[in-house]
């Protein structure tokens, strides 16, 4: 299961980065709930992390492929970049709000993937997410049904340590 929604994330994170030129992703190693992953693009190379949730409400709704994903460009002087993916197109207007024990994040929509609205607050999250156990994504889809996504820290720690020196 992780494997396949991982290889179609990977398909998904290509697409929605408009790297026509990327290579095929590779999986560099899994950290219990996350997969640390790289490809080559434009002559530099990305990392990034990635989990699925571990519980998708409501159940009677068809979710598709979930997301959460930080990813590393050195060579576009990005670093730790979060990154929600949903399997549906989000509600335009609406925002993905990100809990992590007592801290929230606000993160804007662009069709099926939002980003912290403030990329100062990036690190923030990124710590929030080391230190934490469990996270929850909560997002409003394009036909107005109310979601949420519970994801499983174990790991992030050591994944996005495997992908501090990118390159």
């Amino acid at each position: 299961m992780f494997v396949r929604s991982s290889v179609t994330a990977l398909a998904i994170l290509l697409a929605s980065s408009g790297l026509a030129n990327a290579q095929s992703p590779t999986r560099i190693e899994q950290f219990r709930a996350w997969g640390a992953y790289s490809y080559k693009s434009n002559g530099g190379t990305v990392c990034y992390v990635l989990s699925v949730p571990t519980a998708k409400e409501p159940a009677s709704v068809n979710h598709g492929d979930i997301f959460f994903v930080v990813s590393q460009r050195p060579g576009q002087n990005i670093s730790y970049e979060p990154q929600a993916m949903m399997g549906y197109p989000m509600k335009g207007d609406s925002k993905v709000n990100v809990t992590i024990d007592n801290k929230n994040f606000v993160l804007f929509v662009k069709d099926s993937s939002a980003w912290v609205e403030n990329a100062a607050e990036e690190p923030a999250l990124v710590a929030a997410m080391r230190g934490g156990s469990t996270m929850t994504v909560k997002a409003t889809s394009a036909r107005g049904t109310a979601t949420s996504y519970t994801y499983s820290l174990s790991g992030i720690s050591a994944a996005l340590q495997k992908i501090q020196n990118c390159n």
